[in-house]
């Protein structure tokens, strides 16, 4: 050692204290983690068990005091009582459809508010009885009311039909307790997800106080809907996520890691299996993974393997995951729904046969004297159809049309055609001759005796050139003419049945039918007729017909005269659940002077559409500094900020700007998920404007800014719980000239609510739980698409007729088709039918 360095003594302890002599490493080596230890005596303790020790962090980076668990009790108290208050009341059906949106700005969607129990409290009736239905919606919302309901011992027997309808032996209090209790969940879930986010104690407090005193959501988890289980599944997802990434920061393929990773796919299959909206969930957290893998993906201390693993792991869990879990929700919809029901009609025949009202065998051959029905293979319109009713104009002759249900007026004979000096076939007779592929045919309506007929006529709704009118024509003992003959073109035949490809065989032929004087070919497509034509499917003669529009198949086939007792009989393909899963997602994708309106918090709304506006001015403003040359993304108080609100953003975002490409009407609760991550983002923001503040000072922003919104809730209470409001009050609540409350329908005074008689329930006029003061309009008698009721209403005299599979004799159906027409003539809208298939109908 050089004479001019000196080595450095130890220090000198602190008087009182005993010398201790130095180790000689500056950093003692822990026992624990065998770091004295060479390579081959690691990898032997490593064998055993014996690993290097690891740094304990909280689990999703929630570091959550006891102080705050006992605040988030409180809070949970009450956000119980502001949902749970009243919530029995009204005690009837209620149905909203007022416009109420309070909001706008570009950043907030123009929308109507509906919502109502008339919808959605039928389903777990529907549940309850096992009848099939379908609506647009996945099942788990559906399945969790239901399950309430029925715990609860409700027998499906209220029908939820008419609004304003009293409850009677129906626990809606239960079924309001889902969402409700669902509602509740979210606040301490938005508390959660904030603090994961490292935002402080008091932000996250004012934002589980924000989504408490909530109108909108208060109103919306109060009553039989979906919104608010998905709104819960929402943020249920996001805080899941939110752990996951903490965790993946620390260190991944952890016990923990995998947990949270698994959870949050869990969490995504039960918001996609609540609302189609929960795809937009999907893609929020799509969109963050991919900006996870990309930053793997460009660190280089990340091997290629590691990096494949992220992705596969990431692949099974927020995608399989989710798609098995949305699957099993409906595994168990079609598990329950294994009676028929007025959903049968949306759904192909093979699926029918799975709702306890399956087709018996039907003979496959096919001849001249053949009875058959004759179903339309691209749509679900049903059944070549005729009946005892003309069209209003046109040629005015007998209405053939598309019917959903099986029925005796679908019923034909197939005749050959006369044209040409045909001879009449003797079918009873004469040996069998089998319909072959070019052969001409004539098809004869069993019940009215009239051939199917086409001609130079426009049809009376696709009113174009080259359709020709469809109908009915002729009379008993008239063999018709060259207009009534057909011409059989066979398209497809099964695989499995090579006859099929030559001749027509039941179920497994597809058919075209070429008119032959005018070379047109028998087509219908999604075209219903007026009234006059009970909304059935119209049914034309199209010269440049669509193929797939103009294809046909036989359903069922009678025995024929001159067939053996030992024919062949076939039937559907009973469907897997694959196959019925697949088919069902193509079919998707105030009484006494109270009012109930669908009404947000405006101090809420309005702060979280300007959070929304300063975050893209503050991150448009960063980006342009940036360009200049400016290092703000270095600073690290500003990535933890941007970082977050970029999280909480890209939901608002995905979550409401689809909706702008949407070309449909847009309502209220359409907004919520986007108000969820809003009013989070306010939050944030917030959390970042105060950041320099002392703790007291910002606790004490945080509380005007939590009794401004508890304010503004109480004020419009009376909306959320149906409460008695005066007049003067009313008025004074329209802040804004185009809120439009019904102000003259409350009371001048709270004294004359004492003194209103409650009304008595009018059987035949049933009192109307109105909200926004006008008079409700009755969904209930009103098909709600994509539904369509086919049950003819009692006391209604519809088209006579029967199911194809009655065993009444052949006598008593001559003697149905010559009931009076008179009584005939009944339109009814409602049933998406003109009700002469009783095989639906009576139900």
């Amino acid at each position: 050692m050089s004479a001019s360095v000196r080595a450095r003594r130890p220090a000198s302890p602190p008087l009182g204290l005993p010398h201790v002599t130095p180790s000689a490493h500056k950093y003692p080596p822990i026992s624990s983690r065998k770091d004295d230890l060479d390579a081959d005596q690691r990898r032997e303790a490593a064998a055993k068990g014996y690993g290097p020790a690891r740094k304990m962090h909280p689990p999703g980076g929630l570091k959550i005091t006891s102080g705050e668990w006992k605040l988030l009790v409180l809070v949970l108290i009450v956000a119980t009582f502001v949902r749970f208050f009243r919530i029995s009341k009204p005690d009837s059906v209620v149905c909203a459809l007022k416009s109420t949106f309070m909001v706008y700005s570009l950043l907030t969607p123009r929308c109507a508010c509906r919502f109502d129990e008339v919808h959605f409290g039928k389903f777990a009736s529907r549940y309850i009885k096992t009848r099939y239905f379908v609506d647009v919606h996945p099942p788990l919302a559906k399945l969790l009311i239901t399950a309430a309901a029925f715990l609860s011992g409700f027998d499906g027997d209220f029908d939820f039909k008419e609004i304003g309808k009293f409850f009677v032996n129906t626990p809606y209090v239960a079924m309001r307790m889902v969402p409700a209790t669902l509602g509740i969940a979210t606040i301490p879930v938005a508390y959660l997800t904030l603090r994961a986010l490292d935002c402080r104690a008091t932000t996250a407090l004012l934002a589980s106080l924000f989504l408490t005193f909530e109108n909108g959501l208060v109103t919306q988890s109060r009553h039989i809907l979906l919104d608010s289980p998905l709104v819960f599944f929402t943020a249920l997802t996001i805080f899941l996520f939110v752990g996951f990434w903490n965790e993946d920061k620390q260190e991944p393929f952890t016990e923990q890691w995998w947990t949270w990773l698994i959870l949050t796919g869990l969490s995504l299959g039960a918001v996609l299996s609540c609302k189609w909206v929960g795809l937009f969930t999907v893609a929020t957290v799509g969109v963050c993974t991919v900006l996870q893998l990309w930053l793997l993906l460009g660190d280089l201390r990340v091997k290629p393997r590691t990096w494949a693993r992220h992705f596969f792991a990431r692949a099974l869990c927020l995608i399989i995951v989710p798609i098995l879990l949305y699957m099993t929700m409906f595994e168990l919809h079609f598990m329950i729904l294994g009676s028929s029901g007025e959903g049968d009609a949306f759904m192909s025949s093979e699926f029918r046969q799975t709702l306890g009202r399956g087709m018996p065998d039907t003979y496959a051959d096919v001849a001249f004297g053949s009875e058959v029905s004759i179903r339309h293979l691209n749509t679900q319109g049903g059944y070549l159809h005729s009946h005892l009713h003309d069209y209003p104009g046109g040629s005015k002759q007998q209405q053939v049309t598309l019917y959903p249900h099986r029925d005796e007026n679908n019923v034909w004979r197939i005749l050959n055609a006369t044209t040409d000096s045909y001879p009449q076939y003797d079918y009873e007779t004469q040996p069998i001759e089998y319909i072959k592929d070019g052969s001409h045919i004539k098809l004869r309506h069993i019940t009215t005796d009239k051939a199917l007929h086409s001609h130079e006529v426009r049809p009376p709704v696709s009113d174009v050139d080259f359709q020709n009118e469809v109908s009915a024509y002729g009379a008993t003992g008239y063999e018709g003419d060259i207009n009534d003959d057909w011409v059989v073109v066979i398209v497809k035949g099964d695989k499995n049945d090579k006859e099929s490809d030559v001749r027509l065989r039941t179920l497994r032929t597809h058919f075209r039918l070429r008119h032959l004087n005018t070379g047109c070919y028998l087509f219908s497509h999604k075209v219903k007729l007026p009234d006059w034509g009970f909304e059935q499917q119209e049914v034309t003669c199209n010269k440049n017909a669509a193929k797939a529009n103009s294809l046909w198949y036989i359903e069922t086939a009678a025995k024929h005269p001159q067939s053996p007792d030992d024919t062949e009989r076939i039937n559907y393909k009973i469907p897997g659940f694959l196959a019925k899963f697949w088919e069902l997602q193509q079919n998707f994708w105030g009484k006494d002077h109270r009012q109930i309106y669908l009404i947000g918090n405006p101090f809420v709304w309005w702060l979280s559409t300007a959070s929304v506006s300063a975050y893209i001015l503050a991150r448009g403003f960063l980006i342009l500094r940036a360009k200049r040359g400016y290092r703000d993304f270095e600073n690290t108080k500003v990535v933890k900020y941007d970082s977050l609100c970029g999280l909480l953003f890209t939901g608002y975002f995905l979550h409401y700007f689809p909706f702008f490409l949407m070309s449909r009407q847009l309502f209220l609760h359409h907004y919520f998920p986007a108000l969820y991550f809003a009013i989070l983002l306010s939050c944030a923001v917030f959390d970042f404007a105060t950041s320099t503040l002392k703790p007291k000072i910002r606790l004490q922003i945080a509380a005007v800014l939590a009794i401004v919104a508890v304010w503004n809730f109480s004020k419009f209470s009376p909306l959320a719980y149906g409460n008695p409001w005066t007049k003067t009050q009313c008025r004074n609540a329209q802040w804004v000239k185009t809120w439009d409350f019904a102000c003259n329908e409350f009371l001048d005074d709270f004294s004359q609510y004492d003194r209103t008689p409650a009304p008595m329930q009018d059987k035949m006029a049933p009192v109307q739980t109105t909200v926004g003061g006008e008079p409700a309009v009755d969904n209930a008698n009103k098909p709600v698409a994509p539904e369509i009721n086919t049950i003819v209403p009692s006391g209604i005299v519809a088209e006579p007729g029967k199911d194809v599979f009655a065993k009444d004799d052949r006598d008593s159906r001559k003697s149905v088709a010559r009931y009076d027409s008179d009584q005939r003539d009944v339109v009814l809208s409602s049933s998406g039918g003109d009700g002469d298939g009783m095989g639906m109908g009576n139900e």
